[in-house]
């Protein structure tokens, strides 16, 4: 279900990155979160020019440290319903609760409900989520 954001990481030359000693939290979109996007434009960041953009773009999913559900929920009500998280990329994203499910808020005002929480890896924790989130 991930196989093109699998084909997204290598393009943008980023697998060596994410295989890294960590940990990161990552915010991992599904192939049909990717088949929401307009038409063309996975074809288009995949391509070698724009290598940067999709870098960004990428980026914006993960954050430094191990955030699995327990520590975002924490962090939410921490935040009093919403918690700000800081994205390798250097953006924000922000986490919030509701129905009892963990959502993201992107820059641009896109939501993202994590659908799978707390896939464990020895450098991190992977959250799936239904929607690719973008930087502004």
């Amino acid at each position: 279900d991930h196989t093109t954001l699998v084909a997204a990481v290598k393009a943008a030359g980023l697998v060596e990155t994410l295989q890294g000693k960590g940990p990161f939290t990552v915010f991992a979109p599904t192939n049909s979160a990717f088949a929401k996007l307009p038409a063309g434009a996975v074809e288009n960041l995949v391509k070698a020019e724009n290598k940067s953009t999709l870098s960004k773009i990428l980026t914006y999913h993960v954050i430094a440290g191990k955030l699995d559900s327990k520590e975002l929920t924490q962090r939410i009500k921490k935040g009093k319903g919403t918690a700000t998280l800081t994205t390798v990329e250097g953006s924000k994203l922000w986490v919030m609760e509701k129905d009892g499910k963990l959502w993201l808020k992107d820059e641009q005002g896109n939501i993202a409900q994590i659908t799978i929480s707390d896939v464990y890896q020895s450098n991190g924790v992977i959250h799936v989520i239904d929607t690719v989130v973008m930087p502004k």
